[in-house]
């Protein structure tokens, strides 16, 4: 696994600050407003009450002033909100689509190293949390302004008042620090329960028919809700320091006010300050000890931070190298293997005789697949099909040896240019997309509507999207749709971005009979235009293609026609469950005869 973050020259905090740097400008002057305004208030309150006592005129200048203070410190303050929640709102945006773009570029076994769930849980809430960083530190400047102001404001008004108030300072300083500490804590292993979880129901939803069929429903779902009591004692936690720090803070903080108003009343009483300024001192010392906005503002930040430590491994992911080369211009699809082997768990240095490190799951592979030919891949379970198919078109690079096509490493092209000449179906295709056309349309470039229709017809999938609803309009989330349904609008994908390399990976297995011979013809069609490798599990597909290769153990056990292959009781084997339901069904007479005929 290669998830080891690399030494930036920048914080997080700092490249996302500088995405919106005029909105936190912003922010920071509203923030700086509100509490200058809150400040200035007790000031302006104290001399209005002085003015008020001696019995003169009614100072409405200082009522004024003192209104039109609230008013800024209220008016500063929502602006301050505002901000905050729209600027939180685009950095989050920003640091998903910049995170799910750092994981889409690198190479697949890198980025599916986390588990799904948990990956999930990455993209949306820890972004958010992480996001929000830039915008709290923002605005804790008024959560460092007011107790500092406060303490100059009580200095100004009487050094011995302020001085009672610092006799406090060091306690209030340590309550700070310990509730940081330890809601960074809390927070971070809260975290990484949610993610425990998050995995489990993937896996769970990844496998619900699986579990039905099983009856095993109870037991996953208690297997998903296990992690709850990890989750449960970690906010119980979080919520234990919030709770001793308010504790501490509201036995520290009364002591405090009661220190500074009792040393005030002397100083009034021995004619060294005025009523005003006692006012003055009092609305100051609740300023200096409200830490409630500060230590908000700390666990916010505590929050980001652990956040911003399960982002990091995704943001320094290395995207697939490449030279900037391109496939060869008109290139017939001349797919290469050079002594290619996958480890799995592999790295690109190998082990210390250059090898693949890990288990083997493909070893010393050396073959050629001419331009326009088909190639079907055949083996047992576990043989590393898929492993080779993914090789083909880089979703996989391997750790030893080269790939090509048409004379081009695959490692060597932008893989910009390559993903076009590239197409794959699967098994389980994912439909991404809001309708059934947007799904097929979806690709390198999007397919324009005749391209779709033709590619729907080539895949068989026509016909029912004929049936459903709106036809190629139909929301997916209306159209119910079979294994076999989904197979073959992942095939009309592959169809309708036509390249010079199209792989199939078992895309053919939740097909019937009579849809998979059509879908055959469709893909012969597509013969010297088009070179295709085909996963294939059933006799008709590699009884159909150009050339077999047979994998046993990840290495080449044997390659040539299908009907030289079939000569060994070993390759037949590998066959031998569909052979044995053809037998029932009188098929294999008649699939020996295409081979013959072939």
């Amino acid at each position: 696994m290669r998830l080891t973050p690399r030494p930036a020259t920048a914080s997080g905090t700092r490249r996302l600050a500088r995405r919106h740097p005029a909105a936190l400008l912003a922010l920071f002057l509203c923030s700086t407003g509100g509490a200058l305004a809150a400040l200035a208030l007790p000031a302006a309150l104290g001399h209005t009450v002085d003015g008020l006592i001696d019995g003169g005129p009614v100072p409405w200048s200082g009522l004024l002033l003192c209104a039109v203070l609230t008013l800024a410190e209220t008016g500063f303050d929502a602006g301050a909100a505002v901000l905050g929640t729209s600027t939180t709102a685009r950095l989050t945006a920003h640091l998903r689509t910049r995170t799910t773009a750092r994981v889409l570029a690198a190479e697949p076994r890198d980025a599916l190293a986390v588990p799904t769930g948990d990956l999930t849980a990455r993209l949306t809430a820890r972004t958010a949390d992480a996001a929000a960083a830039p915008v709290t530190a923002a605005g804790a400047v008024a959560g460092v302004l007011l107790p500092l102001g406060a303490v100059t404001g009580l200095f100004l008004i009487d050094p011995w008042t302020a001085a009672a108030f610092l006799l406090g300072a060091p306690l209030l300083v340590a309550l700070l620090h310990t509730f940081t500490r330890r809601t960074a804590d809390a927070g971070a292993d809260y975290q990484r329960a949610q993610s425990v979880i998050a995995h489990r129901l993937t896996e769970a939803l990844d496998g619900a028919d699986t579990i039905r069929a099983a009856r095993t429903g109870a037991r996953e779902y208690r297997r998903i809700l296990e992690p709850l009591g990890a989750l449960a004692d970690h906010g119980r936690r979080t919520w234990t320091v919030y709770g001793r720090a308010a504790g501490q803070s509201a036995l520290l903080l009364p002591l405090l006010m009661l220190l500074v108003l009792a040393v005030g009343g002397l100083r009034l009483h021995a004619g060294a300050i005025g009523v005003g300024d006692l006012v003055a001192a009092s609305r100051y010392a609740a300023l200096a000890v409200g830490i409630g906005a500060l230590t908000g503002a700390l666990g916010a930040l505590a929050r980001s931070r652990a956040a911003a430590r399960t982002l990091d491994p995704l943001l320094t992911l290395d995207p697939l190298p490449h030279e900037g080369l391109g496939p060869l211009p008109g290139g017939p699809g001349h797919l290469e293997f050079r002594d290619v082997g996958v480890a799995q768990d592999g790295g690109p240095d190998g082990g210390p005789d250059g090898k693949p490190d890990g288990k083997p799951l493909l070893t010393e592979v050396h073959l050629t697949v001419p331009g326009g030919t088909s190639l079907a891949v055949v083996g047992r379970s576990g043989s590393g099909k898929s492993v080779f198919a993914a090789v083909a078109g880089r979703l996989l690079d391997p750790d030893t040896g080269t790939v090509l096509l048409d004379g081009v490493p695959l490692t060597a092209m932008d893989p910009a240019l390559l993903r076009p000449e590239v197409a794959y179906a699967f098994a389980r295709p994912a439909l991404p997309g809001t309708t059934v056309e947007d799904t097929i349309a979806f690709g390198p470039w999007t397919a324009d509507p005749e391209a779709v229709r033709a590619a729907a017809r080539a895949a068989r999938a026509d016909g029912f999207i004929g049936l459903l609803p709106y036809g190629y309009a139909t929301p997916l989330t209306d159209a119910p749709l079979s294994g076999g349904e989904r197979q073959r609008l992942g095939l009309a994908r592959a169809f309708a971005h036509p390249g010079r390399l199209l792989i199939l990976d078992d895309a053919l297995s939740g097909l019937d009979t009579v849809t998979e011979y059509h879908v055959r013809r469709a893909l012969d069609e597509r013969a010297g235009r088009c070179t295709r490798v085909i996963v294939a599990h059933r006799l008709s597909s590699a009884a159909r293609a150009d050339r077999v290769l047979w994998l046993e153990d990840g290495r080449v056990r044997a390659t040539g026609p299908h009907e030289e292959l079939w000569a060994d009781p070993e390759y037949r084997a590998v066959f031998r469950t569909e052979t044995a339901e053809a037998e029932e069904t009188g098929a294999v007479p008649a699939a020996r005869t295409e081979v013959e005929a072939r």
